[in-house]
């Protein structure tokens, strides 16, 4: 090959790879979860997560991540959803999530014996101000210990 050909060449995968890695990036200010400990989510246990929020002129959506196995007993969940932030008074929210349609089919992504979620529990929301607000999830269902939950996250993201 000719030196034109093998450097338009680089050229034109240097520009591909580029191109690549700013169509892979995530504007999320979170995106994480964290494993519940012998998949046992005790009501005492609750899941904590810092969020910065540096832009409160902005919409946020805000998700519930969760995974649990094919073994969970329910068709839905409760949590309650505590949102702190200094200066501002505890916000708490019981919300139900359905897993599972009323046949009993998951409805979230399966892999192996693992089912994930992300539930949309706050669309196009507005933080009161810039600064670090504290969500925390707590189981609220009957059973204590809930069985069978993997994993508990959140994420925040803009909207665009």
């Amino acid at each position: 090959m000719n030196k034109s050909v093998c450097a338009f060449l680089r050229f034109f995968l240097l520009l591909l790879c580029s191109i690549n890695l700013i169509g892979c990036t995530d504007s999320a200010l979170i995106d994480t979860s964290k494993e519940i400990s012998g998949k046992n989510w005790s009501y005492i246990k609750r899941v904590a997560f810092p969020v910065k929020v540096d832009d409160a002129n902005k919409l946020y959506n805000v998700y519930f991540n969760l995974r649990h196995t094919a073994d969970y007993k329910y068709s839905n969940i409760f949590v309650l959803v505590h949102q702190r932030a200094p200066g501002l008074k505890t916000i708490t929210e019981r919300r139900e999530f359905q897993l599972a349609y009323p046949d009993g089919e998951w409805l979230g992504s399966g892999s192996g014996n693992l089912y994930s979620y992300q539930l949309l529990f706050k669309e196009r929301y507005k933080f009161p101000k810039a600064g670090t607000y504290v969500f925390e999830f707590e189981q609220n269902m009957r059973d204590n210990p809930l069985r069978e939950i993997s994993d508990v996250g959140i994420r925040v993201e803009p909207v665009e």
